[in-house]
């Protein structure tokens, strides 16, 4: 069948090849389609369904021949990551899967297979959670391809696709002893600061990229001011007394309170816990530490959130392990 409309050049074709038909459609814009099928009814009825479907879609302004995933992948760690807040960790995601064996797969052959494969691949290497992200990033990136940048794409093929599950939120806290070793070793450390952000970690609840672009102008009276937090906000933090005494005993030597790199910080951490024997423990435990201490010592919810920075109170929980011995010893001053 041949159609000349308004819309462009459809064609389509029903071949019997040995035991089976194959089924061919071509309309202007789009890349050919072609599948086989038992029999020729199904052939032409897939035929036609297609072709309406393709019909009621705009014309693409691009046609993907000769492209392949990686294509789509750096075009959109150039236009569209560079705009997002922590866009190394979404960059270096875009990286490593352009690198692939699925980034060198034509968009013209890219089916859910070879999403089942790279799934299957990247379960054997890493946890479900972060094989989930790769795959959300993956279906955003094709999204954008064809609403955003006209290519012709009739299907999202990650959408046939079965994501795994989440990982399960952390749980780790840091015991008393935890503590004592993570003090103890890095007051160790050739660099003062190690120790006393830690200690501040602890106390406020910073992520360590706000903690590291804290400057001394951004504290006052007892607050400190974190503008342009990771949720895009700004955030006033009251600071406990402790905080304020972590402050109080150190020397305004730079614009920044703690003027040490992340990459420094992040070699101390790694030091201190191969010393201290201490295993599965992030410095962003840290944050979950002081935010389930803040419930622990009776801050209300919109409090700690107000401290934490969290919209949602469900990630808000997320952060949250209360340790029951704390409990007891709250009821007893209750009861």
């Amino acid at each position: 069948h041949r159609y000349d409309t308004v819309k462009g050049v459809f064609m389509s074709s029903v071949r019997k090849r040995g035991k089976t038909w194959t089924a061919q459609v071509r309309i202007t814009g789009w890349r050919s389609f072609t599948k086989t099928f038992k029999k020729k009814t199904d052939a032409i009825v897939w035929s036609q369904s297609l072709k309406d479907k393709l019909r009621s879609l705009p014309i693409p302004d691009h046609n993907i021949d000769n492209l392949k995933l990686k294509d789509f992948l750096l075009r959109y760690s150039k236009e569209e990551t560079c705009h997002l807040k922590g866009s190394e960790i979404e960059k270096y995601k875009l990286n490593l899967i352009s690198n692939s064996w699925i980034g060198q797969i034509p968009v013209t052959n890219l089916t859910k297979h070879h999403l089942h494969q790279f799934r299957d691949d990247r379960l054997k290497v890493v946890k479900s959670g972060t094989v989930r992200s790769d795959l959300m990033l993956i279906k955003r990136v094709i999204k954008t391809s064809i609403s955003q940048w006209g290519y012709g794409i009739p299907n999202n093929p990650m959408d046939a696709i079965e994501l795994p599950t989440s990982h399960k939120s952390r749980t780790r806290r840091v015991s008393d002893d935890e503590y004592e070793l993570l003090i103890k070793y890095a007051s160790l450390q050739k660099n003062n600061y190690i120790c006393r952000i830690i200690k501040f970690a602890i106390e406020t609840g910073m992520r360590r990229s706000e903690i590291l672009k804290l400057k001394w102008e951004n504290i006052d009276n007892g607050i400190a001011s974190l503008l342009d937090t990771k949720n895009g906000e700004d955030r006033n933090i009251p600071l406990t007394k402790d905080a304020q005494r972590i402050l109080e005993n150190m020397d305004k030597v730079s614009d920044y309170v703690f003027p040490i790199t992340a990459n420094c910080l992040k070699s101390a951490w790694n030091r201190i816990k191969q010393k201290s024997n201490i295993k599965d423990l992030r410095f962003h435990d840290l944050r979950h530490e002081a935010v389930s201490r803040f419930f622990e010592m009776g801050l209300s919810i919109p409090e700690v959130a107000l401290i934490s920075g969290h919209k949602d109170v469900r990630q808000l929980f997320r952060y949250t392990h209360l340790k029951a011995e704390k409990l007891v010893k709250k009821y007893q001053t209750i009861f």
